[in-house]
């Protein structure tokens, strides 16, 4: 299931404290896993793990549209052409698929760009009412004819707080439309294709909302 070239998170096992961090997997041997030195996506700086660390990984599966999760450890370093850390992996069976539904949904108002595939509407801008790592909620004027069904291109502008910015071309699917006000109407859009990459991106995204309306005691 796990490929050279999949993008981990990690996260301490029980740990009180909010931590991610993000590697690739750059060898496969027997039932470890050597991935280079992770970065945390807060400080976007390299994390050094202890011998022993306790971690839950997750990576994006082949098919695009689930994620998996196993326990871990960090089982030793190795230097070659890069310093790596050796963890082992409980092979497929032992994975916890986690479905795209299950991606967390946060609201957050992000520049967006709807373009059809086949002239259904002129292209516009908008903005999302909320967004996942699956998908995302596009408010349109209600005079926008739209159905159910339709594909289109997205383009999101995705911020940071560290001034980082994104950019991202997503082919999409609009699964409802729904009455919003009298103005406006949203769509509920699904992303079709999404590279790992774009993925960690969003989940990235939607943890750092999630922590900045938790220190705000806008959630638990």
């Amino acid at each position: 299931m796990i490929q050279i070239g999949d993008v981990l998170t990690l996260e301490p096992r029980d740990n009180e404290k909010i931590e991610r961090y993000k590697c690739k997997v750059v060898d496969i041997r027997g039932n470890n896993i050597l991935i280079d030195y992770p970065i945390s996506l807060k400080s976007n700086r390299s994390v050094f793990l202890l011998d022993g660390s306790q971690l839950k990984a997750t990576f994006v599966g082949p098919d695009g549209s689930s994620v998996f999760l196993f326990e871990t450890e960090v089982k030793g370093k190795l230097k070659q052409n890069i310093p790596m850390l050796i963890l082992p992996y409980p092979g497929t069976d032992h994975l916890i698929k986690i479905q795209r539904r299950q991606f967390v949904r946060v609201e957050t108002a992000i520049d967006a760009a709807l373009h059809p595939l086949n002239d259904e509407f002129i292209p516009l801008t908008a903005l999302t009412d909320d967004i996942s790592a699956g998908g995302a909620a596009v408010l349109v004027p209600e005079s926008l004819e739209v159905k159910q069904g339709l594909n289109l291109m997205v383009w999101l502008v995705i911020p940071f707080q560290n001034g980082e910015y994104h950019y991202m071309k997503l082919p999409s699917r609009i699964i409802r439309v729904i009455p919003h006000n009298e103005t406006r109407k949203k769509l509920s859009i699904q992303f079709s294709e999404i590279s790992s990459h774009d993925r960690q991106i969003l989940l990235r995204l939607c943890f750092e909302k999630q922590l900045g309306m938790k220190k705000k005691g806008l959630t638990t």
